[in-house]
């Protein structure tokens, strides 16, 4: 998934004491916000913790991979108002050898950088599972939470996902995904270096989960380790290599993922 955080500029910085206390009073207003939206997303997947009881058994995640897989992600990001942007992404996910089109998405979300080394953004996500007998679609709530920092050419980042789930059949459920990693800018000569990205993604469901697990809050597991190239100031591309481990009932279920990333930022006309 794409990292937005490396597009903001620390220069962009205002030191006017009246635009600080601006940015507080909008740090506060949105952290409230962001509680009631956590809180009204939680309260949605307990409530529909009863229904259970009339489903049938639990089906598999639609999201477990089968056998090698390739995934294809595109990003693009529009700056507006200072410190804010609209990301908008498409993803594509192939499975079985790469030849079986099995999930696609698309999600959007405005992006609020309250700080050099802080980014949250709500997001809405309409997925499709064709092909699946059980799924055809879920609706998807979430609130992403990125904290990075920068130490030379290393970038520390943990992006943090609260995950609200409604499936067209099953109940609701919440799920919140933890993904640590780094960003290490390559010693090569040139206008613009590569970078190194390294990342580990933890899925945690601590309710009710609606789907087939091995008796586990801890669900599923996606390391991944790519390069991204930057072909222009707005553009960069990024393959990445990726294992994806779900707890099925049998157990753990690993498969090999080839992705590759496109971001595209669409950037501000100079006045």
């Amino acid at each position: 998934m794409f990292t937005k955080s490396h597009w903001f500029r620390s220069g962009e910085r205002r030191t006017c004491p009246i635009q600080s206390v601006e940015d507080d009073s909008t740090a506060q207003r949105l952290t409230m916000w962001c509680i009631l939206c956590i809180t009204v997303v939680l309260c949605n997947c307990v409530l529909a913790i009863p229904a259970r009881a009339q489903q049938q058994p639990a089906p598999e995640d639609p999201e477990d991979e089968k056998q090698f897989g390739l995934w294809l992600d595109q990003g693009i990001s529009t700056p507006f108002s200072g410190n804010k942007s609209l990301d908008v992404e498409f993803h594509e996910r192939f499975d079985e050898g790469g030849s079986n089109l099995f999930e696609y998405f698309v999600q959007g979300g405005v992006a609020f950088r309250l700080r050099p080394w802080f980014t949250l953004i709500p997001i809405y996500r309409y997925q499709r599972y064709p092909g699946n007998p059980g799924i055809g679609y879920e609706n998807r709530l979430q609130l992403n939470l990125t904290v990075s920092t920068s130490h030379g050419p290393w970038k520390p980042i943990l992006r943090t996902l609260i995950e609200g789930r409604f499936p067209d059949n099953r109940p609701a459920s919440a799920r919140l995904r933890f993904r640590p990693g780094f960003e290490y800018s390559l010693p090569i000569r040139t206008a613009r270096q590569p970078v190194l990205v390294v990342n580990n993604e933890f899925f945690i469901v601590p309710w009710y989960n609606p789907f087939a697990n091995g008796g586990s809050s801890y669900t599923q597991n996606r390391f991944q380790i790519g390069v991204r190239f930057p072909v222009a100031d707005s553009f960069s591309i990024r393959p990445y290599y990726l294992l994806q481990s779900v707890n099925l009932p049998a157990g753990w279920d690993t498969n090999e993922i080839f992705g590759i990333s496109l971001a595209y930022k669409v950037r501000r006309k100079s006045k």
